[in-house]
């Protein structure tokens, strides 16, 4: 890693630097694929926002081969070294927590501020397993941002006291709230398809539901991220199950689909703060979620949601059969939601941003 960035550093160095009268204040660095069918993630809606709050913002990357990717991120950050004020990077858990490692090393270097924006479920995993690279990333920032309480908690308890809670934001006004005074079983699930998120749970969900509940369906929304895709239509065909497959939709899309469900599954065995279960709060969506991570510090049992343990399709079941068979319960706790998630807003959460972006 230390001589692939000494190799970026000397490659740029023959090359012609950035006119020094272009005044870039923050570079953005995380996994810009949307446009190549992946997800968007927070690099896609924050930049946006950040622009029209008036930062200049420069990106990187869009590469989708991965040493491509990361060696662009280290050039934009190298070649703007003179004019940037933070370095903000969107910091994972797993194989792409190196590429914040490899930036912020460089920004080490170069004597810039950096703020790590941390993302990853598994991030308490990576501290404990990985302590001194850990150590190299998060405490020598100028602040870590966690977009959840969970992680913001997590990180104080292993001694990094340089962290701040901004949560993810949504604009609440696109998110219109369904009072649902009757329910029906009529499920939706929104997630990438990626074992970590356990889609299959949902499929066997219906299953247990479709004896008591014989009109009960499943529509289930995301992109392809493995072999979870077709591990669940194979298992909803061989078991003649209700589920509709919807494939990746854009989030207008989906939020005008989501009216015509009742209750909204979160199936995840590991998560930080899913902006899809924020987004199904806000809509009026009864949520059912494991309590994997982070969601119990997003969602309060039965005040706001239920909470099961993840890899428990029957307990899931049950507490969607009593919620049926309450409706009134439901409705107060999806009224606490929409209450809960107005922080969330980005008038709100554009506040802070803008307070750490002024230090």
């Amino acid at each position: 890693m230390e001589k692939l960035i000494s190799n970026v550093m000397e490659i740029d160095n023959r090359e012609p630097t950035t006119d020094n009268r272009e005044q870039i204040t923050l570079i953005y660095i995380g996994n810009q694929l949307s446009t190549r069918g992946g997800t968007p993630t927070s690099i896609d809606t924050l930049t946006p926002l950040l622009r029209e709050e008036g930062f200049d913002v420069k990106t990187a990357s869009a590469k989708k081969n991965k040493l491509l990717r990361l060696i662009e991120m280290l050039l934009l950050v190298y070649r703007n070294k003179r004019t940037t004020r933070f370095v903000l990077i969107d910091t994972y858990s797993t194989q792409n927590f190196w590429y914040a490692y490899a930036v912020a090393s460089l920004c080490q270097k170069l004597h810039l501020k950096y703020i790590p924006i941390l993302h990853g479920g598994e991030l308490p995993t990576r501290l404990e397993n990985s302590p001194k690279v850990s150590k190299k990333v998060f405490e020598k920032a100028f602040l870590n941002v966690a977009p959840s309480l969970y992680l913001n908690t997590v990180f104080q308890q292993k001694g990094f006291f340089n962290v701040q809670y901004i949560p993810n934001s949504i604009h609440l006004e696109n998110y219109p709230f369904k009072e649902r005074n009757q329910l029906r079983p009529r499920l939706l699930w929104v997630r990438a398809f990626a074992e970590i998120y356990n889609p299959l749970q949902a499929v066997k969900v219906l299953e247990l539901l479709l004896p008591d509940y014989p009109d009960a369906e499943l529509c289930m929304v995301g992109p392809v991220k493995d072999d979870s895709w077709q591990n669940c239509i194979r298992y909803s065909r061989l078991h003649s199950l209700p589920v509709r497959f919807m494939g990746r939709l854009p989030k207008e899309e989906w939020i005008a689909l989501s009216k015509a469900y009742d209750i909204f599954l979160n199936t995840t065995n590991i998560d930080n703060t899913p902006v899809s279960v924020i987004e199904a709060m806000a809509l009026g969506l009864p949520v059912v979620s494991t309590n994997a991570g982070g969601l119990p510090y997003l969602i309060t049992a039965d005040i706001d949601g239920m909470l099961v343990p993840p890899n428990d399709p029957e307990l899931m079941a049950e507490a969607i059969k009593n919620m049926l068979k309450r409706p009134e319960h439901s409705l107060e706790r999806t009224r606490a939601a929409r209450k809960k998630v107005e922080v969330f807003d980005w008038e709100r959460v554009k506040v802070l941003w803008k307070e750490v972006l002024a230090r």
